[in-house]
């Protein structure tokens, strides 16, 4: 551990703030300029050393940033003649984890790593002959049907990243806040085991999940039953291995935290299918300057009706979609106006190709393209917003636009079924925003908006419903509050318990204790 002086908060990242900005980044940035009362010390975690530039003018009170690189840990010392009894301690820990590991099994592989954790790097834990045996072992125990090639750098890739939070500095802090689970979390976890002190984990995304969409579609994973006809594959495979290993890290993130955040209701069903304890779960969601965006004055007169897509033009935003929306909604409202408001140079080419598709559909005094701008200046303008994405978490666009009395058609993703249409316990209910519709659905979408652009009362009771719904859940003061006082009460809590741990005994020994005897007697 580090002699150095204790930060209230370490707030543990991987792949975001202060290099990559947005999303999230912009959430933790916003965290530690509302909590300036507190000091925070980051641990960013980082692919590799790569040189990258700060996003962000880092606050005064964050008094520290750690990196930990993933993929290229340092070197440490050159192979032991013993280095081959380290590993034999550490494969229990190590099978435990690939399997969807526990706490306790984190705690078992911290400990044996602990006693010359400062002198070990890629040299002896990946490079070594040692290492090599245990691969070897490894891969008969595991997944000896597969392609041990795939296995081998598959292996390699796992163990660099777990290696890399197993052998990182902790800075000393009263509280540990990840950020996500996965690799962050499973540093979170570390910590709570080595200090005692607490854990709060926020999750926008789910991680897990995530990470299980993408190996469930990479084209480098392959496997071990391709070729096979069976209707059901009933073998392990480089998939299975991947994913477990992230279950894993969730295990032991959940069973670490005091309290798992998450932005929305939604999201807990796949926290308790990982674990999460039920009574740790906390909704706390993003919120906006609900005061700023309530001012903006409304312009209703000598406009024709207007509409607006507010975001990137991006495939997830699935802005043809959109655009086709409007098409056929200028069937029944001819002097429609509908705005495209967002950057288009992120994706030239899908540009291009949304724009060739209003020009083929006639569209080109309708669909306009205004680019990046000022929200405050347009929202006055508008008499609802669109959203058409195939994915979100909580787009804050319908929380701002809400603010100001503009209700929001939104495909069902992420949160916006909740900020729309109010979450199943809203008392008393306040009526619908807007409208839900299904994903890549044209038809429906300009059905939604006819429903409430050709019904002047409609359109008020969606206008003050959502307004009342921001205003009483999305407030950002209240929820910095609410943040506020969770740190205060979590910092307050007293060192935990030492985390048990369970050694078992190693394949085998019973066998060799009783050959042992027998060849005493």
């Amino acid at each position: 551990m580090s002699t150095r002086a204790p930060a209230d908060i370490c707030m543990i990242l991987e792949g975001t703030y202060p290099y990559v900005a947005g999303g999230v980044s912009s959430w933790v940035h916003d965290m530690l300029r509302t909590h300036a009362d507190r000091s925070f010390h980051l641990v960013c975690l980082l692919p590799d050393r790569q040189e990258r530039q700060h996003r962000y003018t880092v606050p005064g009170n964050v008094v520290g940033i750690d990196h930990v690189y993933l993929q290229e840990i340092a070197p440490g010392s050159r192979p032991r003649p013993g280095d081959h009894r380290l590993f034999r301690r550490m494969e229990s820990g190590i099978t435990a984890m690939v399997r969807g590991g526990r706490l306790e099994d984190l705690a078992r592989l911290d400990a044996a790593l602990a006693p010359m954790r400062r002198r070990l790097g890629r040299r002896r834990l990946l490079n070594s002959a040692a290492a090599w045996q245990s691969i070897l072992r490894l891969y008969e125990r595991e997944l000896p049907e597969a392609s041990f090639l795939e296995f081998f750098w598959s292996w390699r890739s796992m163990m660099s990243s777990l290696f890399a939070v197993m052998l990182a500095d902790i800075p000393p802090a009263r509280l540990y806040h990840t950020i996500s689970t996965g690799y962050a979390g499973a540093l979170a976890a570390r910590a709570h085991i080595a200090t005692r002190r607490p854990v709060l984990v926020t999750e926008h995304g789910i991680y897990t999940n995530e990470r299980r969409i993408e190996i469930t579609m990479a084209n480098w994973l392959h496997e071990v039953n391709a070729g096979s006809l069976a209707l059901q594959r009933k073998k392990r495979d480089l998939r299975d291995l991947w994913i477990d290993s992230f279950t894993g890290y969730s295990h032991c993130t959940y069973s670490a935290a005091s309290r798992i955040i998450t932005l929305y209701g939604g999201n807990q069903d796949l926290q308790r299918r990982d674990g999460a304890p039920e009574d740790r779960l906390l909704v706390i969601p993003n919120g906006i300057d609900f005061d700023r965006f309530a001012a903006i004055p409304r312009v209703n007169g000598g406009r024709p009706p207007t509409i607006a897509l507010i975001g990137r033009v991006v495939p997830i935003k699935d802005v043809k979609t959109y655009i086709r929306a409007a098409g056929l909604l200028r069937r029944q409202i001819p002097d429609l106006q509908a705005l495209v408001l967002g950057p288009t140079e992120e994706d030239p080419a899908y540009d291009r190709e949304c724009r060739e598709l209003v020009a083929m559909l006639g569209l080109g005094e309708t669909v306009l393209f205004k680019g990046q701008v000022k929200l405050d200046d347009w929202l006055g303008r508008l008499d609802a917003i669109v959203l058409t994405s195939i994915s979100e978490a909580q787009p804050l666009v319908i929380l701002e636009a809400g603010a100001a009395g503009v209700p929001t058609v939104a495909t069902d993703v992420g949160a916006c079924r909740e900020m729309i249409l109010g979450p199943p316990d809203e008392t008393p209910a306040l009526g619908d925003g807007g409208a839900i519709t299904p994903l890549a659905n044209p038809q429906a979408t300009a059905a939604a908006l006819a429903g409430l652009l050709r019904s002047p009362e409609r359109l008020a009771e969606a206008s003050r419903a959502i307004r009342e719904r921001v205003r009483q859940r999305y407030n950002k003061r209240h929820l910095d509050r609410i943040y506020a006082d969770l740190y205060a009460e979590t910092m307050a809590l007293p060192d935990a318990a030492p985390v048990h741990l369970h050694t078992p005994r190693p394949a085998g020994f019973f066998a060799g204790w009783r050959q042992k005897r027998r060849g005493a007697a």
